[in-house]
């Protein structure tokens, strides 16, 4: 087994159960009355990110790490955790509005409206790149910039109606 095919394993474990998680936590937020936004593009999202790890796994294994990007990527597991937690059991990978709960603005929401975009569209730059497979990074960047812009979009317009107060602002 390559150093290659340990790492891929592993981010493969950690996709599946943050899968798990998410789907635990979206029944139990639908449970407390909360609604999906915009469903309709979530099977893309799903899709860009499949393919991508598979292209990963598929030219990927048995290349040698680049232990600069490998560091880089670590830090963007530790913003991971930073961002999964704060958000707690409002973590999803769907668009999920729990209406009259205010949004989280503690974290790194201090800083940034959407942190969990910023570090999957950091991930999917550095992951091919710890691989040496920089064609692959620039693809799937334009790929997810685009599910991005279609996201943040739906994500916006689902909280603002939700937070009214949010609009005013």
């Amino acid at each position: 087994m390559t150093s290659a095919e340990i790492l891929l394993g592993l981010v493969t474990a950690q996709r599946a159960g943050e899968l798990v998680l998410s789907h635990f936590n979206t029944r139990r937020l639908m449970q407390r009355g909360a609604f999906e936004a915009s469903p309709q593009h979530y099977p893309l999202m799903v899709a860009m990110h499949a393919a991508w790890l598979t292209l990963l796994w598929l030219f990927g294994h048995d290349r040698p790490l680049n232990i600069l990007a490998l560091v880089t990527y670590l830090g963007l597991q530790i913003l991971r955790v930073w961002v999964m937690g704060t958000l707690g059991r409002r973590w999803t990978t769907r668009i999920i509005v729990l209406p009259g709960v205010p949004m989280v603005s503690a974290g790194p929401y201090r800083y940034l409206s959407h942190p969990n975009y910023a570090v999957v569209a950091g991930e999917i730059a550095v992951l091919p790149l710890v691989l040496g497979l920089p064609w692959l990074a620039i693809v799937f960047t334009i790929l997810n910039a685009g599910v991005l812009f279609i996201r943040i979009r739906a994500e916006n317009r689902a909280l603002d109606a939700a937070q009214p107060a949010r609009a005013q602002s």
